[in-house]
């Protein structure tokens, strides 16, 4: 379907990263318009007016919200091309069931990596790893999480590996050591242009980190 498609975003949303994927799977042309957070814009504020966050995709004019609704409907709206859900109901809803994991469990206690000290920061290293456990098993011995082929919950978790090297440099840990297959997956990933293009640069990503940190007094 062709039209209008803007998406409002932030390059280091591992979320904004997602709709960003998804739209490069499809080889959609889209304007990008880069969010202030700190100094919503009207655009975002009149687009997303109930929770006023990044991103937002907006297709001839009509706001879509929420990370992996937008990768659903742009795997909707432009199905002739790389599908990202599997056309069996029953794969669809596994699909859907362990995206939903990734974003219920993953985020809190990686953001507690980077922006706590002591023992708090050493049980959200460890609760994080045990949330990528879980998903390290799920994936088993298949290249993708829904088998051959890149789809819905690779886009869901993939754009998390460039907040990887600030998770490690803030933890001092090795995620790679400890999970080795999820690795190897997120690399595989990474192999696609679609992936790699989309991803923000992780050296970018802990400069952020660094700024916030001497900003919430973590780092002198």
């Amino acid at each position: 379907m062709p039209g209008e498609v803007i998406l409002l975003d932030t390059i280091v949303s591992m979320f904004g990263m997602r709709a960003r994927i998804a739209l490069a799977e499809k080889g959609v042309k889209y304007e990008y318009k880069e969010q202030d957070l700190r100094n919503k814009g009207s655009l975002l504020l009149q687009m997303n007016p109930v929770h006023k966050k990044i991103p937002v995709l907006i297709h001839n004019g009509k706001p879509i919200s929420e990370s992996l609704i937008i990768v659903q409907y742009i795997d909707e709206v432009w199905k002739d091309k790389s599908p990202l859900l599997p056309s069996d109901p029953y794969e669809r809803a596994q699909a859907r069931f362990w995206a939903d994991y990734v974003d219920k469990k993953i985020y809190d206690p990686s953001r507690k990596i980077w922006t706590t000290k002591g023992a708090e920061l050493e049980a959200a290293k460890e609760e994080f790893i045990g949330v990528l456990k879980v998903l390290e098993d799920e994936l088993g011995d298949k290249p993708f999480f829904g088998g051959d082929k890149f789809g819905f919950v690779d886009v869901a978790l993939v754009t998390y590996y460039s907040w990887f090297y600030s998770y490690e440099s803030c933890g001092n840990f090795s995620i790679e050591s400890r999970l080795p297959k999820l690795v190897s997956w997120a690399k595989r990933c990474m192999e696609k242009e679609t992936v790699s293009k989309s991803l923000c640069d992780e050296k970018v990503v802990y400069d952020l980190v660094v700024l916030l940190r001497k900003k919430f007094g973590i780092e002198e």
